[in-house]
């Protein structure tokens, strides 16, 4: 990929894990327009290159993983009245193009947390496979504190931890932060790690699930998310199909009689 970023670093390495760093730590780490563009284009990118098998997402060094939308984007939102379009019927989310699964990209994702995890920020959050953080990350909603409904963010989050926590962290704004103790206790992350290990951590999890069979963890992917969709006796109904499409491309992958052979490190988490 020869492709430059203005809002973004991109690297890949040999154990086939592609890294994105958000990078405008001058402006919280915002998004705007040109990082919707540029994570859009990366998606289909990543998604069509065999030499990656799962993905970091981190944020440069600062006080902040991410404050959300950039207030010049935001400004040019209320100000049309519309979300990227110029009629109504054409309204469009502007974080949907920070979605890999809105973008059919099934390689798992590991979300790496430092700093404050504000409002649009937490598109990456619910959109990870897997979010590890900081001891000092900081989630917070802070919309309705600036007169603004929450909506978006918080529908997304409620797959993930319990709607009681998402209205409360929703309707508190500004005037609650959920610490890493707490957003671990609720599930909202997996683990938390020292600030100076964090990124390695995320390396070292994306780089054993890349070893995998990626038509294996692809296809586990597509099939959760997938099934959020699906009551559970039609995501019961449908777990097969799943397997019975990914199973034989996995089992090409590999060696199935020596990886059973082979006694494979593991951890106790």
């Amino acid at each position: 990929m020869t492709q430059q970023f203005e809002t973004l670093l991109f690297d890949k390495t040999p154990d086939k894990v592609a890294t994105i760093t958000i990078n405008r730590p001058d402006r919280a780490n915002t998004f705007n327009r040109k990082m919707c563009d540029e994570f859009r284009y990366l998606w289909r990118e990543i998604s069509e290159d065999g030499e990656i098998n799962a993905i970091v997402l981190r944020a440069a060094e600062g006080k902040a993983f991410s404050a959300g939308v950039d207030s010049t984007m935001l400004g040019a939102i209320n100000a049309d009245g519309i979300l990227l379009s110029n009629h109504l019927w054409g309204m469009r989310d502007p974080g949907e193009a920070l979605s890999p699964k809105f973008n059919h990209c099934w390689k798992p994702m590991i979300c790496a947390v430092h700093g404050i995890c504000a409002g649009g920020a937490l598109y990456f959050i619910n959109e990870s496979d897997v979010v590890i953080c900081s001891p000092e990350a900081q989630f917070v909603d802070p919309h309705v504190t600036y007169g603004m409904t929450s909506a978006v963010e918080p529908i997304g989050l409620r797959w993930r931890i319990p709607m009681t926590e998402v209205l409360r962290m929703s309707l508190m704004g500004n005037d609650e932060r959920l610490g890493a103790e707490t957003a671990l206790r609720i599930s909202l992350v997996s683990e938390i790690v020292e600030r100076e290990r964090l990124w390695a951590r995320a390396h070292e999890i994306a780089a054993k699930i890349a070893a995998k069979p990626t038509a294996a963890t692809q296809g586990t992917v597509r099939a959760m998310w997938e099934s959020l969709d699906m009551t559970r006796t039609v995501g019961i109904n449908n777990a097969l199909k799943y397997c019975v499409i990914g199973n034989p491309e996995g089992e090409k992958e590999i060696d199935i009689p020596a990886a059973l052979k082979t006694k494979q490190p593991f951890t106790v988490r």
